[in-house]
């Protein structure tokens, strides 16, 4: 149904964006087949979820006040560009499923109450091929078993990684997925 729309999106990246997006596309796939998530949306997620990144912070500024994304993502391009692909899908693209905008928005940060789609999208991008840090092999392993498990072990270590960073001002989605999750999985 998205086949003309997904490849005019993956046409507008970057040879390295597009390779990490093939990446993604995969990985998301297999956790589909495992969780038995719908495949069609899921590949319409991550075809759109780095459709900003690697902008330049300008042009970013400039479609936050365009897509009337709130002021605080200005200046963070790691965190905006998420939120500025979900409003060009809803916006632009006439995409409306709830879903499938949110995987896109939160992919970077996750958020509290995550759906399944959201989780795998998240994960995918923390986890495909093309990843190398420390700690991955043992993520992929975990999404092959819960990804309610596997969101938590990601978001820990990117709450680790920012604070040994010194970044005080971590995201409050990221925080609100990681305590919602402490709660769950008790």
């Amino acid at each position: 149904m998205y086949e003309k729309l997904k490849k005019e999106v993956l046409a507008k990246l970057t040879e390295k964006r597009l390779n990490h997006t093939e990446g993604v596309r995969r990985t998301a796939a297999r956790m589909c087949e495992i969780y038995g998530e719908d495949k069609e949306k899921v590949d319409l997620a991550v075809c759109f979820h780095d459709l900003y990144r690697g902008k330049q912070a300008e042009e970013l500024d400039r479609l936050i006040d365009k897509y009337g994304i709130p002021e605080r993502y200005k200046g963070n391009a790691n965190l905006a560009h998420g939120k500025l692909a979900a409003a060009a899908m809803e916006q632009d693209y006439g995409i409306t499923d709830e879903d499938v905008l949110s995987a896109v928005s939160f992919h970077t940060t996750g958020r509290a109450a995550m759906s399944t789609m959201e989780k795998i999208v998240f994960l995918a991008d923390a986890i495909e091929p093309g990843r190398d840090y420390p700690g991955v092999d043992a993520l992929r392993k975990m999404a092959d078993e819960s990804l309610d498990k596997a969101c938590l072990m990601s978001l820990e270590g990117t709450i680790k990684f920012l604070e040994e960073q010194g970044v005080a001002d971590i995201d409050s989605d990221t925080i609100e997925a990681r305590d919602y999750l402490l709660e769950t999985i008790k």
